[in-house]
């Protein structure tokens, strides 16, 4: 028994020893390779447990039989690394997918050894540095998705050996150079997308006609040129032609009709010519076909109404000719017929009004002429129905109010005539209704009060008469209300003060009396009021002082009396104050002094006012124009010296008296400015009078003026014409020694500076200066750099810093002006809370700023990537105020502004996420442009926006 026992000791300390002896199974090489990208935050990871022996239950793999790695699948995770590790040990591996990871640094060269790969996704990351030309050596692969990058360089035509390749993706990166002709031998390829990458260009080969199995072809928004190939004509199998916004001419290749397959044609915002095929009208499932922005004429085929599934059909801004063809009538799965801008000539064809299912209808920008055929209301699902600026004559059908679906109607510069008809405002979703411009009599009638949808309601320069309807008080969405230029008489009912969200009233040139309501003082939203050349008697109301938002005030040719509120100074947005023409009296209050926001203009001309000009003018000095004549005003005019961004002023017929100030301003202006006030007198300190001036009053007498102004112009051209003489000598000397100095595209803060504010910054050109560096900049836009900048009394500023570029024209920097000149122009003349405000500029020779309110929020685009679990009450109050800023540019402003370039980036929020519209270097006044084509085809923005962007 004992001899039993001891046996099994020895049994069981065999076992155990065996037991401890036998090694740990550790973690494979394929899972030792995977621990490289784990991060230790994402809770995804928490299954990465490297004492597994195998990676194979962790999240987002997969492994074959033998437990090799196959598939790593792990998109929308943050890994957040600076490089990608080396993953060439994964020699099973088939799927890779790390999009949208944060991944930045080059390409691994090394993912050419994984030659098992059937498909690589890196879009939506940071990746740089050139495509690697060792991923031609993947002969398995078949889907290649590098899209939404930085990627550079040019395309390696290796990747035309990927024979097995059906989806290749490209899009939004920095690629340039041109497409490899030899990418005509991927037969098997699918979808070909290379939009985004504005410098790829050069012309689009020909031998991209033998990719037979392509599905979607997406080259929009890049440089390629020349012409669409013909063999574009073998794609049996294309639903998609993605090619606008580019530098595409020639003509439409009627071969295109062969594409029976084709469902989306999008060939806007190019520089084609010719007129468009009729061959198009073959395409039996096309259901978007976008032209817009070229140059096309002649007609409209009549073939094109073959195209029975056509859902979207948009020819605006070419210049088509002829008729409307009424067989566009038989496509009744049309939802968006845009024919604007272009030449259309004779009637609307009422056979449009079987097109069932349309919802909008644009025929703006026309020479159309005849009625509006009643049948236009048979369309129940119309949404918008746009018609401004033709020659249509006849009166509104009351047929419109059956379009019981209209959001928007705009028949604005026409000829029409009549009533407009109450059936109108039976419509419950109306928001915008704009007759502006035509010959519209009769009454407004009371019903608009039943169209409580109204945002818009615009129907000035009519001839519409009566009294202005009380129940217009009862819209509680109305933005903006244009009465303007009618004959409307009576009295200005009070009760518009009940619409709060009023932003816009303009009731001038009417017949208007009785005093203006104080009630307006109730309208805290409102931004612009001109109840001007009207008959308005009695005070200005102490209560506008509540109107903490206008803009701009404009109460001349009236008959009002008293003296201007002291309550003015609480609006310290204003910009603009014309009360001119009134029997207004008093001394002009100390208060008006203090809106320093006055910039635009000051006329208070034609009154009675009397006393001596405020010291506190002196704070007005962005203001750029005063008028104070024909008044009883005195004392001397010295603050005015003060003003030193006047660039007009008027002050004749006064009593003032004393020196004329010796500042740049007052020695350039002509003596009309301060005609008859018989005591001013010139001087030489701007303090005395000098003895000559006292004797010959030579300010009263026109005579001595002229013989003066006649001396010191022959004096001044005789000094322009020597420092001409010596600037182009200094010229040649510049040239010679510059021509082997830095490039031009250099800066040079060196220069001397002009600095022109618009308000009040306290800050200097070297404060500003000195703000330019790296660690400030906040910002990069298509036209410059953005930093902050905090001046000396503590508030902070955006500065932005315009890109040189050197232009092909002998001058080298029309492109910075250009953006300069665009930014100044737009945002110095315009006012709007979701616009940016431009606080003033700084240039010299070689450098421009443009300085803005600084928004700590940054843009959209850092919010969205920062807060993806945004709520949506603040996305939907970002939208509508990005919405508010471009109807205004797009409706409001006269010319209409257009930025070119929205996109999360330009949309800055304040405080309180409202979102404010910038950086305007690409925004176009419409009017000003000499094309409006062209101002649309050179659209510069962000590749993405114009939908449908998708299908890039």
């Amino acid at each position: 028994m004992e001899r039993e026992q001891t046996h099994f000791f020895f049994l069981f300390l065999f076992c155990s020893w065996v037991s401890m002896a036998q090694p740990t199974l550790s973690l494979s090489s394929d899972g030792q390779a995977l621990l490289s990208l784990k991060r230790p935050s994402p809770s995804l990871f928490s299954s990465w447990d490297p004492q597994d022996q195998t990676p194979c239950s962790w999240y987002g793999i997969t492994c074959s039989a033998d437990n090799r790695v196959i598939s790593v699948s792990i998109p929308d995770t943050f890994l957040n690394l600076s490089s990608i590790p080396d993953l060439s040990s994964l020699s099973s591996l088939q799927f890779l997918n790390l999009s949208s990871t944060n991944l930045s640094g080059p390409i691994p060269p090394s993912f050419g050894k994984l030659t098992h790969l059937r498909l690589l996704d890196l879009s939506s990351n940071s990746l740089s540095g050139p495509i690697p030309l060792e991923l031609g050596h993947l002969s398995s692969l078949q889907f290649l998705i590098l899209n939404a990058n930085k990627l550079s360089g040019s395309i390696p035509s290796q990747i035309s050996n990927l024979f097995a390749l059906q989806v290749l993706c490209l899009q939004d990166n920095l690629l340039n150079g041109s497409i490899p002709s030899s990418f005509g031998s991927l037969v098997s390829l699918q979808q070909f997308r290379l939009g985004g990458n504005p410098n790829l260009g050069g012309p689009i080969p020909a031998q991209l006609g033998f990719l037979k199995n392509l599905t979607t072809l997406g080259f929009a928004a890049s440089g390629f040129s020349g012409s669409i190939p013909s063999t574009f004509g073998n794609l049996v199998n294309l639903q998609t032609l993605a090619l606008y916004d580019t530098e595409i001419s020639g003509t439409i290749p009627p071969q295109l009709g062969l594409c029976s397959e084709l469902r989306n044609l999008y060939l806007h915002m190019n520089k084609l010519t010719g007129s468009i095929p009729k061959e198009l009208g073959k395409l039996q499932k096309i259901t978007s076909l976008l032209l817009w922005g070229n140059s096309l004429s002649g007609v409209i085929p009549p073939e094109i109404s073959n195209c029975s599934s056509l859902v979207v059909f948009d020819v605006s801004a070419n210049d088509l000719t002829g008729e409307i063809p009424g067989d566009l009538g038989k496509l009744v799965w049309l939802e968006q017929l845009q024919l604007s801008d272009n030449m259309f000539t004779g009637q609307i064809p009422w056979e449009l009004s079987n097109c069932s299912s349309l919802i909008a209808l644009q025929l703006d920008k026309n020479k159309l002429s005849g009625s509006i055929p009643s049948q236009i209301g048979n369309l129940k699902s119309l949404q918008s129905f746009f018609l401004w600026e033709n020659s249509i004559s006849g009166t509104i059908p009351s047929s419109f109010g059956n379009c019981t679906d209209l959001v928007a109607l705009d028949l604005s510069r026409n000829k029409l005539t009549g009533r407009i008809p109450e059936e109108l405002f039976s419509l419950k979703r109306l928001s915008k209704l704009l007759l502006l411009g035509n010959s519209l009599s009769g009454g407004l009638p009371k019903s608009v009060a039943k169209c409580q949808s109204l945002v818009r309601l615009r129907v000035g320069e009519n001839q519409l008469s009566g009294q202005i309807p009380k129940e217009i008080g009862e819209l509680q969405n109305l933005v903006f209300l244009d009465l303007y230029m009618n004959h409307f008489s009576g009295g200005l009912p009070y009760e518009i003060s009940n619409i709060t969200v009023l932003e816009l009233l303009d009731v001038h040139n009417n017949y208007i009396t009785g005093d203006i309501p104080a009630q307006l003082g109730n309208l805290v939203n409102l931004e612009q009021l001109d109840l001007s050349r009207n008959s308005f008697t009695g005070n200005i109301p102490l209560s506008f002082g509540n109107l903490s938002y206008l803009n701009k005030l404009i109460l001349n040719n009236n008959l009002l009396t008293g003296q201007i509120p002291k309550s003015i100074k609480n609006l310290q947005k204003l910009t603009l104050l014309d009360l001119s023409f009134n029997s207004l009296s008093g001394e002009i209050p100390q208060e008006l002094g203090q809106v320093t926001s006055l910039t635009i203009n000051l006329d208070l001309s034609y009154n009675t006012f009397t006393g001596d000009i405020p010291e506190t003018f002196s704070g007005l000095t962005q203001l750029q124009s005063l008028d104070l004549s024909r008044n009883m005003l005195h004392g001397d005019i010295k603050v005015l010296g003060s003003l030193t961004s006047l660039a007009s002023l008027n002050i004749s017929c006064n009593n003032f008296s004393g020196p004329i100030p010796t500042t740049p301003f007052f020695k350039t202006i002509s003596t009309t400015s301060y005609l008859q006030n018989t005591n001013l007198c010139h001087s030489l300190d701007g303090i005395t009078c000098s003895s000559r001036n006292r004797q010959n009053n030579g300010v009263k007498s026109p005579k001595i003026v002229a013989f003066i102004a006649v001396i010191l112009a022959s004096i001044t051209i005789a000094i322009l014409a020597a420092w001409l003489l010596l600037l182009r000598n200094n010229h040649r000397y510049n040239t010679q020694k510059s021509s082997s100095s830095s490039p031009s595209t250099a800066e040079d803060f060196s220069y001397p500076w002009t600095f022109i504010p618009f308000q009040k910054l306290g800050i200097s050109v070297n404060n500003i200066v000195n703000c330019l560096t790296d660690e400030n900049v906040i910002g990069k836009g298509c036209s410059g750099i953005v930093y902050k900048a905090e001046i000396p009394n503590g508030e902070i500023v955006a500065v932005k810093k315009l890109w040189k570029i050197k232009d092909n024209d002998e001058g080298g920097e029309s492109t910075t002006i250009d953006s300069f000149a665009a930014e100044i122009q737009i945002l110095g003349n315009i006012r709007h809370r979701n616009i940016v405000k431009l606080l003033g500029y700084c240039s010299n020779k070689s450098v421009k700023l443009l300085l803005y309110n600084y928004f700590p929020n940054g843009n959209l685009q850092q919010l969205l990537q920062g807060n993806r679990n945004l709520d949506w009450e603040t996305r939907y109050k970002i939208a509508i105020g990005s919405a508010q800023g471009l109807a205004y540019l797009h409706h409001d402003c006269v010319p209409a502004i257009l930025h070119r370039d929205v996109k999360c980036n330009n949309i800055l929020l304040d405080s309180k996420y409202e979102a404010i519209l910038a950086d305007f270097g690409l925004a176009k006044l419409m009017m000003n442009s000499p094309n409006y084509h062209n101002a649309m085809s050179r659209v510069a923005g962000s590749y993405g926006y114009i939908a449908p962007g998708k299908f890039l």
